[in-house]
């Protein structure tokens, strides 16, 4: 079995697919890379192929994506298939990018939890009785990994490149995957990459926002099963 490669999103870890490596790790390797060593897309995914089997399938969420996209563009030939959840091809917005300086100040001014809980974490989920526990876990990943990271990841988001041209040359199975509610990266962005990637499935995941492999994970990754099957 082709080994797997998952990128979490910002201020994620591994356990933003908990469910999906319990899942898919029965029958293939299945690795999380970090993403915060580096304040570049292109150092983040040169770090990811330095500890990447030769070939891979690889899945990124969000900011996870994001480096994805930028490590098939460093290496077609590694990557097998890929998979885009809750992502966004394109360079960063200016209005986006307006709110990264005051945000990185307070991470660096020890106000790291106050941004990411005013911020970024409210708009992220659909409301649902899963919604408190979630919220709870990604402050925790998001303090395990500190200022510091939060710093790095918002430059490297800030700076980075349009990847349309990219998502244009692969030709390998491909899944683009969203939640329906996702506020961050919405439903048209994932058309759009749909559009671009030749071999693309494109899956909307329902009773979902911005975190679908938390908010609905057997759905997720019953998607993520068959596209590592096709």
């Amino acid at each position: 079995m082709t080994p797997l490669v998952l990128l979490p999103g910002m201020m994620c870890d591994a356990r933003l697919f908990l469910p999906q490596i319990s899942a898919l790790s029965a029958d293939r390797a299945v690795m999380v890379a970090p993403i915060g060593g580096a304040d570049t897309m292109a150092e983040l995914a040169r770090a990811v192929l330095v500890t990447a089997p030769p070939r891979f399938a690889l899945a990124g969420l969000s900011m996870g994506g994001i480096v994805a996209m930028e490590v098939v563009r460093q290496a077609p030939e590694r990557v097998t298939r890929l998979a885009l959840l809750d992502t966004n091809p394109l360079a960063e917005a200016e209005a986006a990018k307006q709110r990264r300086t005051p945000q990185m100040e307070a991470a660096k001014a020890g106000r790291l939890r106050d941004v990411m809980r005013d911020e970024m974490k409210p708009t992220y989920l659909v409301d649902s009785p899963r919604k408190p526990a979630i919220l709870d876990l990604c402050m925790d990943m998001a303090e395990a990994l500190g200022p510091q990271v939060f710093v790095n990841q918002s430059i490297a988001l800030r700076d980075r490149p349009d990847q349309q041209d990219t998502l244009r040359a692969f030709l390998g199975p491909a899944l683009v995957l969203c939640g329906r509610h996702d506020a961050l990266c919405p439903v048209a962005r994932h058309e759009l990459m749909h559009d671009l990637l030749p071999g693309s499935q494109l899956e909307i995941v329902e009773n979902a926002g911005h975190l679908p492999t938390l908010e609905q994970p057997e759905i997720t990754t019953a998607a993520l099963s068959r596209w590592l099957e096709e």
